[in-house]
């Protein structure tokens, strides 16, 4: 669903169900990508483990992970640090966009 919800509003899509199925796709993209978005808990790792592979790979990547578990209750057992671009599921497809261009529009540090 996020996907269609990505790609109706312009963006190019490498989706991936795993962990390890996204930072295989990561290695393998010879482009650019602008931002990962994952949920917080998942199977195989944290999707913070995972952002720090893939950081790894293109510094330059923003961030968005999204979760059923409230921001708080995520920051508080410490999956994420404060600050991180987060978005609560479930998410309307108008949510998304405004939360995705603040986060592509941020500038990088």
């Amino acid at each position: 669903m996020t996907r269609m919800m990505f790609e109706r509003n312009g963006y190019t899509v490498l989706s991936a169900a795993t962990p390890t199925e996204a930072m295989e796709k990561a290695k393998e993209h010879s482009g650019s990508i602008d931002l990962l978005m994952s949920d917080v808990v998942m199977p195989e790792m944290n999707g913070r483990d995972m952002a720090g592979q893939i950081t790894a790979l293109y510094p330059d990547i923003k961030l968005l992970f999204m979760s059923g578990y409230t921001a708080d209750i995520i920051a508080h057992q410490g999956v994420l640090d404060d600050g991180v671009a987060f978005i609560q599921k479930p998410f309307s497809m108008a949510d998304l966009t405004k939360k995705l261009r603040g986060v592509l529009d941020t500038a990088s540090d």
